[in-house]
């Protein structure tokens, strides 16, 4: 049976008034620099049927309604951090042109002033608005089972690691987890930035905040609420739009002393001209109330902020997290780059490439034994050659008298009385490697490449070579940033051979092997002196000395806590082509920001020459400076659009 639940009407009117009054109330300072704007228009329309005292009455509440918010802020700021700022010089050049009978000018100063201001206000409540879009995509409760025939829904905040818990189709997933029955779909757009569904089966790892679209799954916890992938995003983003750049950090020291050296020109233009150059006083003072509208450095000051924060959201939005504006700022200004191996440029993961065995072998019998041999170890070779069994079909039947786990070289079994070694060369014997090297002509050199024996008692059976591969996109994020002008840098513990094999096939410029953790950190030194700024790609702990070195450290997604937390900036999902968007992003910020900073310093200059001319004034002067503000806003907004 279903019930149609309607809600009273009044239930609904008073939702739709609340949802309207926190509607006004995000938008407060928009709407009072409007009904400033209104107030403004109506006295100007009206001016000659309203009564002197009426027209003041307008002109006032549009100052006290539209300057409020910014008079409030200017002196907060000023009594807290004992500095001045841009919005006292925006009050006072107001108010001068009140108490010389320019009400008008005054009252459209304070309207653009707080109009710029609004403005400014959206841009970064876009920016908190995307936060909470991110947060949003995060589950409050889970569906949490308790046995086979019962479940319960609980908050995300109390599952603990090794709960199960089941998704529906259709519904987000709350935590990080491995999928323990059922395969879906899953979309990681929120992640990753890939719009492409990943098919999802048993074991495999599934994220917080990604949607399960296909079919219902059930999910082991592996890692608690708080320290999820997407909380770390959240976390990150919101600690990012905190961190000012260096160019932020610049204009706000800039602005102290520049409004200081504003206000004593200004002092001095409401005296000087009147006797130099026999200026009337009402000229001199506004004159001087022009220069300080168009002197400030509102636009200059709005130059950088928007567009660090909009180039903030738009990498989390693309699955690269910023840790600072400074970052963002620093990236676009790299010369060399130079990446660990394992992980990062290859997958971290080897698998069987080939195999070659003696003839007239059981190669089925031959793949049992081997498996059932390599289910006792548990080294990274091992897990590849056991998936290499798997994908023949073939699982470990055999049974074993006794085994033995040589570090460093491999593994031996005795079964049905034959002595097994699955191992390196040192293990099973270089003159029996020799000798199967002889009959069985094969050729590793140059291709980075693994080799273990298989030798029963004193014969060699077969082998196979393992390589840990290049990832898929490797190449061409190598090929991308060499075409914009950066040189790359393998830096890794491995052998020369490997490095350099694995080096060519990505098409990295330059190797360097053997290398120690101190040793990646000095050779990043050397090339900082050398060439310039530099980045490092890594993953893991050995990594994290010279993540923090590099003058920008990037850290794979899912590389290690230390990797992460010690990067300045993370690629989700370990996706390299991401860094080559980053660096595009980066430039496209810097060069937002010089085009705002040389436009608001040209509006400024070309504002003071004219108003030492006398040919502009109040409202031009007001439009002029103010119109060039909003316009530096507008064009850091454009670093939202993908």
């Amino acid at each position: 049976m279903q019930y149609d639940i309607k809600l009273p009407r009044n239930v609904h009117s008073q939702h739709r008034l609340n949802s309207l009054w926190h509607i006004c109330w995000m938008h407060r300072e928009l709407i009072a620099a409007l009904f400033s704007g209104v107030l403004i228009l109506l006295a100007w329309l009206l001016h000659d049927n309203l009564s002197n005292l009426a027209w003041h009455i307008f002109i006032l509440s549009a100052f006290v309604i539209g300057g409020y918010a910014k008079a409030k802020e200017g002196i907060t700021e000023t009594i807290q951090n004992r500095t001045l700022n841009v919005e006292l010089l925006m009050i006072i050049a107001a108010i001068g042109a009140a108490s010389i009978g320019y009400w008008t000018e005054g009252a459209i100063l304070i309207f653009i002033f707080a109009l710029s201001g609004a403005l400014e206000t959206y841009t970064e409540n876009k920016n908190e608005k995307e936060m909470e879009t991110l947060m949003n995509l995060q589950p409050e409760e889970a569906r949490l089972v308790i046995n086979e025939h019962q479940e319960r829904m609980i908050s995300v905040s109390k599952l603990k690691i090794g709960d199960q818990i089941w998704v529906k189709a259709g519904e987000r997933i709350p935590a990080d987890g491995k999928i323990t029955k059922g395969e879906t779909t899953v979309d990681e757009s929120a992640l990753t930035g890939e719009s492409i569904p990943l098919s999802k089966s048993t074991n495999e790892e599934v994220y917080g905040g990604t949607m399960n679209q296909n079919s219902s799954i059930m999910i082991e916890i592996t890692t608690l609420p708080k320290e999820t992938i997407f909380q770390k995003i959240i976390h990150l983003v919101q600690s990012a739009q905190n961190a000012k750049s260096p160019s932020q950090l610049f204009i706000e020291r800039f602005e102290n002393t520049y409004v200081k050296v504003v206000l004593i020109t200004v002092a001095v233009m409401m005296i000087l001209p009147h006797f130099l150059f026999g200026w009337t006083w009402t000229d001199t003072i506004y004159r001087a109330m022009i220069l300080l509208v168009v002197a400030s450095p509102c636009a200059l000051v709005a130059s950088i902020m928007p567009a660090t924060l909009s180039a903030i959201s738009r990498g989390a939005r693309n699955g690269t997290l910023f840790k600072g504006g400074v970052h963002v700022e620093n990236l676009a200004n790299i010369s060399t780059i130079a990446f660990d191996k394992t992980g990062t440029l290859t997958e971290g993961k080897p698998v069987v490439t080939d195999f070659v065995f003696r003839e007239n072998i059981d190669l089925n019998q031959m793949i049992t034994t081997i498996a059932s041999i390599e289910r006792e170890a548990n080294h990274p070779l091992a897990h590849a050659i056991l998936q290499w069994c798997k994908s023949h079909h073939i699982e470990p039947t055999e049974a074993m008298d006794q085994v033995n786990h040589v570090n460093g070289k491999g593994i031996e079994a005795y079964i049905n009385g034959s002595h097994w070694r699955i191992g390196n060369a040192q293990l099973v014997g270089k003159e029996f490697v020799s000798a199967f090297h002889d009959d069985y002509a094969f050729n590793t050199d140059g291709k980075a490449k693994t080799t273990i024996y298989i030798q029963r008692n004193n014969e060699i059976m077969g082998a196979l070579l393992l390589q840990d591969r290049l990832r898929d996109e490797s190449i061409q994020a190598i090929q991308d940033l060499q075409k914009l002008g950066i040189e790359t840098v393998m830096l890794t513990g491995d052998n020369q051979s490997t490095a350099e094999a694995i080096a060519h096939q990505a098409g990295i410029d330059q190797v360097k092997a053997n290398c120690l953790p101190e040793d990646k950190v000095e050779a990043l030194r050397q090339f900082s002196e050398q060439k310039g700024k530099v980045a490092m790609i890594g993953d893991g702990i050995n990594d994290a000395p010279a993540l923090a070195t590099a003058d920008v450290g990037i850290a794979m997604g899912t590389g290690t806590d230390v990797a992460l937390d010690t990067a300045d900036m993370i690629l989700m999902k370990n996706r390299l082509a991401k860094t080559v968007d980053a660096i595009k992003l980066s430039k496209k910020m810097n060069r937002i920001v010089k085009q705002n900073i040389a436009f608001s310093i040209g509006v400024i200059a070309i504002l003071i020459a004219s108003n030492f001319l006398q040919v502009i004034d109040m409202p031009l002067g007001v439009l002029g400076h103010e119109g060039s503000t909003i316009l530096v806003i507008l064009n850091g907004l454009r670093l939202l659009k993908n």
